[in-house]
């Protein structure tokens, strides 16, 4: 399928939280807008570590993960952090890549923002089924 790159635009969600409430402003919150690689075979968003100090998002701990040679490694997890793609946003978690690696788009963001990836055009786009708003499944019973 080829390489696809998007923009993505990230923020500390907590200090997003701190304008809300009055107690800092738009031009205090810490952001950055970055190309990032589109990696379906990739779980979450993962984030270069300049990137995520610059952000100042705050550790969560250590996560095991499979990299792509298969081989699983620990790496930081972080959170805290206000994501939008395609003018869609959602707040999550990320896994913390050595400082300068290309930043990873991976399953859970793309499915929360219900984006998908045409092969065709190498390109990521809104699902056409839901162009205005992500649709997500909900599979409860009652």
């Amino acid at each position: 399928m080829g390489r696809i790159m998007t923009r993505v635009k990230i923020a500390n969600s907590t200090d997003v939280e701190l304008v809300g409430r009055g107690l800092m402003t738009p031009n205090e919150v810490r952001r950055v807008e970055i190309d990032a690689l589109v990696d379906t075979g990739a779980t979450m968003l993962a984030l270069p570590e300049d990137v995520v100090r610059q952000l100042g998002a705050p550790s969560l701990g250590i996560r095991k993960v499979r990299d792509a040679r298969g081989i699983v490694i620990e790496v930081e997890w972080v959170g805290n952090l206000r994501v939008e793609i395609l003018g869609r946003e959602m707040t999550t978690d990320a896994l913390v890549l050595p400082a300068g690696a290309t930043p990873l788009i991976g399953q859970i963001p793309l499915e929360a923002l219900d984006l998908v990836v045409d092969p065709k055009s190498r390109e990521l786009r809104v699902n056409p089924e839901s162009p205005d708003v992500p649709l997500l499944d909900l599979m409860h019973v009652a």
